[in-house]
């Protein structure tokens, strides 16, 4: 009551609708205005404009908030003066609104009908919802930091192979760890599981997002897991530095050996040149011939140049350097130098982001040939199918391995599991048919012998223990309404972003309500810029985009995962993103994609990329769009959650459109098919079979 006298004892005119949201401002404790600074900066803008007519003194007014409101705390003293009102309140004039029959309350609140600009009213708001984010984001983090875990590893290794370790005299290429334990906070991923490597295997492994594949991973990458020091690992999960180094001197580079003889050489010939003692040399200089003959070190650049080739470098690319180039086109030459270096255990970490089909299919004709130990963690069927001889699956805190490929671990899982069913249930029937004789007969004198003989052979019976199902795997898109076509247009449209290279040229392209269309061509033919025309996120130097105007987009990129707030959880986010929507809301949207339970608590930073991948649909769907723009949604997610993405999209009844070399979810969703190449964006006929034929055909040439 105070805070409003003092309002109107400045502006008696004051529109109800301005002095109800200076008051709303003032007395919400989540904003936190106390000091003169902090009153100025969220009202003054407000009380300038509502001064004009009567001259007063903005800052003093602010001045005067804040000693009013510091007064209202909680244990402060009473000071001797009190607050005299300068002026008389006219409470009667201080409404402009005239009420009828027609108009209720909540019309009269509505911003436009102020007498102050709305934009100024907006720019409050924003501001001191930029204020709150701050705040919140501030009180996560320092919250958050509190609670960091870390990954814990114990396991034993082979006696026997530790002691020729010890000695110098283990030369087995075989990894073999016994009860391996490996912990993320309190949670388990792995309880006594063995891991077993071999030589010529192309080990893929599968398991749920979350289980801990990629901390398996980066255990064994790291050191925790103690494998043999003369087995060569090489992980393949950062992009390489971008400076001026030429991508393909990137990669030679990579193998120390070759460059330190190399540079040993040009030292010894320098001081050669310079008559410097020469019998020593000589000889060194001969070493090193041999060394690098031995290593082949005069094949190594064409061999370092075919593989750049094959993932997409160009003679010109190869000699470009390395900070001229993306994020994904910088992680394509980590995963060269992998491959040119060769090592005894390589580790790929979904290798097929940020590929194009025609490069996928060339990685899976390199890695078939692969001599050494390999392990794959992809989401990538197909890719797994083509590659691996033996499937790792994670699941239960255990290891299990399944020969053969993807489609024949998932047949032989099918089966094991209804067999182990059956086990279950005629022991279960058993037991309850035995135990059902102990009840009946357990006080008979005459029976009493065979009574103990049954209740002796129950103990020893195995136990069985019921099946652990994963739950299935749900994904939904809220359901919108329909819209009258058309609904998404390009016409004629042609976009360059210099002279110098025209992206497009003349394109035309038509989606609706029904549209199903998947977006395919080699990185850098322009997919994403044609789905920032089709979003308006750019637009076009010639022709026109039409969109109704009900359309709106939820538009998911490539860089969705790395956008997000990683020290809060994702209740926290949606809130900073989305505020005023109820808790019950939040969590609702973010169940549609399975983060449930702990999980919406848990700070994003430890989720998996899987789970955050999920949490970026959820944040995507909390603006309930009626038009879906996918760019490479499968990145991160598991085998069983594409399959659910792609059952997601069939049910949602806006249009989608996607960009994806994921075949498996081309095949299911999939209505149109669309190749972006050479500035013009066609439809295939034939689909994707069509597609991979000129995609196998460009393979051979490569």
């Amino acid at each position: 009551m105070a805070l409003e006298n003092l309002l109107l004892s400045y502006f008696p005119d004051l529109d109800i609708v301005i002095k109800d949201f200076i008051l709303n401002i003032l007395t919400d404790e989540s904003n936190n205005i106390r000091s003169s600074s902090e009153v100025f900066d969220a009202i003054g803008e407000l009380l300038e404009s509502c001064s004009i007519s009567n001259q007063c003194n903005v800052g003093e007014i602010c001045d005067r908030i804040s000693k009013l409101r510091r007064k209202e705390e909680p244990g402060f003293k009473e000071q001797k003066e009190k607050l005299l009102l300068e002026d008389p309140i006219h409470i009667a004039s201080s409404s402009p609104i005239s009420f009828n029959d027609e108009l209720t309350f909540a019309n009269c609140i509505d911003l436009r009908k102020s007498k102050v600009d709305a934009k100024k009213l907006e720019k409050v708001e924003r501001r001191l919802q930029q204020k709150q984010e701050k705040r919140l984001l501030e009180q996560s983090i320092t919250q958050n930091k509190s609670n960091d875990v870390t990954a814990t590893v114990s396991h034993r290794s082979n006696r026997r192979e530790d002691q020729c370790e010890s000695r110098g005299k283990n030369m087995s290429r075989d990894v073999n760890i016994e009860s391996l334990d490996i912990s993320f906070g309190s949670k388990k991923l792995l309880t006594e599981a063995k891991l077993h490597l071999t030589p010529g295997k192309r080990y893929g492994l599968v398991g749920r997002n979350g289980v801990g594949k990629t901390t398996l991973l980066k255990m064994i990458s790291g050191g925790q897991i103690r494998i043999p020091s003369h087995i060569s690992i090489l992980h393949v999960e950062q992009e390489v530095t971008g400076d001026d180094t030429l991508v393909i001197d990137c990669v030679l580079a990579s193998d120390c050996k070759r460059q330190k003889l190399l540079e040993e050489e040009e030292e010894i010939r320098s001081q050669l040149a310079n008559r410097d003692e020469g019998n020593v040399s000589n000889r060194r200089l001969g070493e090193i011939y041999d060394e690098l003959e031995a290593i082949e070190a005069d094949k190594a650049p064409a061999r370092a140049s075919s593989i750049l080739y094959g993932l997409g470098f160009d003679d010109e690319d190869q000699k470009r350097p390395t900070r001229e180039f993306s994020g994904g086109w910088r992680m394509r030459i980590a995963l060269a130098q992998a491959l040119f270096l060769k090592p005894d255990l390589l580790l790929l970490d979904e290798p097929t982001n940020m590929l194009d089909m025609k490069t996928v299919i060339w990685l899976e004709n390199y890695l078939l040939t692969w001599p050494s130990i390999l392990v794959v963690v992809s989401h990538d069927r197909v890719f797994l199918n083509s590659i691996s001889n033996e499937i790792i699956y994670m699941h239960s805190h255990q290891l299990n391995y399944f020969a053969g490929n993807y489609d024949q671990f998932e047949k032989t899982k099918n089966e094991m599991m209804i067999n182990q069913r059956r086990e279950y249930e005629a022991q279960k029937q058993f037991k309850e048919h035995v135990q059902e004789f102990i009840d009946r007969f357990r006080y008979n004198a005459k029976r009493a012998s065979l009574v103990q003989s049954k209740i002796k052979m129950l103990e020893k019976l195995p136990e069985l223990k019921p099946l652990e199902l994963d739950a299935p795997v749900v994904l939904r898109f809220p359901d919108t309404e329909k819209l009258n076509p058309p609904i998404l247009k390009l016409d004629n449209v042609s976009f360059r972003y210099n002279d110098e290279r025209v992206i497009f040229d003349n394109v035309t392209f038509t989606a609706d309500m029904e549209s199903r269309i998947c977006l395919v061509g080699d990185n850098g033919s322009g997919k994403t810029t044609f789905l920032k025309l089709l979003t308006g996120m750019l637009d076009p130097v010639k022709g026109e985009r039409h969109a109704h105007r009900l359309l709106k987009i939820g538009y998911f990129t490539q860089h969705h995962v790395d956008q997000l707030i990683m020290d809060i959880n994702p209740v926290q986010l949606m809130e900073l993103k989305y505020p005023g929507k109820k808790y019950e809301e939040y969590r609702s949207s973010l169940g549609r994609f399975g983060i449930t339970g702990d999980l919406a608590l848990q700070t994003i930073r430890l989720l998996s990329g899987g789970q955050k991948s999920r949490l970026a649909f959820a944040m995507l769907c909390l603006m309930n769009p009626n038009f879906l723009i996918l760019d490479e949604p499968t990145n991160h997610l598991d085998i069983e959650t594409v399959d659910a993405l792609g059952e997601a999209i069939n049910q949602f009844n806006g249009g989608v459109i996607i960009v994806t070399h994921e075949e498996r979810l081309i095949s299911m969703v999939c209505k149109e098919l669309v190749i972006v190449s050479d500035g013009k964006v066609t439809q295939l006929d034939g689909g994707l079979r069509e597609y991979k034929a000129i995609v196998d055909k460009e393979v051979l040439d490569v």
